[in-house]
């Protein structure tokens, strides 16, 4: 499964999917949703995949970075925030089996 630079979501599970132009990669860190953040890249795609050539922030050894404390959904409650960095890193760290 392809899972988001980031760890956010197996692209192939989202439910914006069809809808999105494909996610992160096909993009090149550009997904739909980005426009409400006010950048052009998103942030943690932008340092693993463009500055570090990572395929994902599992290769990273400072995972979870300051970006990920950083760059929250301004949606989400600092509890939920909090939650998702933890899952996030979570899945990337078990990704890394199949580096």
């Amino acid at each position: 499964m392809n899972l988001a630079p980031c760890g956010s979501t197996y692209c192939e599970k989202c439910e914006a999917k069809d809808s999105c132009g494909g996610g992160c990669r096909e993009s090149k860190g550009k997904p739909f949703y980005l426009s409400g953040f006010g950048v052009e890249v998103c942030l943690i795609y932008d340092c693993a995949v463009n500055k570090n050539g990572y395929y994902s922030c599992a290769e990273c050894e400072n995972l979870p970075c300051q970006l990920y404390y950083d760059w929250k959904d301004p949606s989400n409650t600092d509890e939920e925030h909090m939650q998702s960095v933890k899952e996030r890193t979570i899945l990337l760290k078990d990704s890394r089996k199949n580096l």
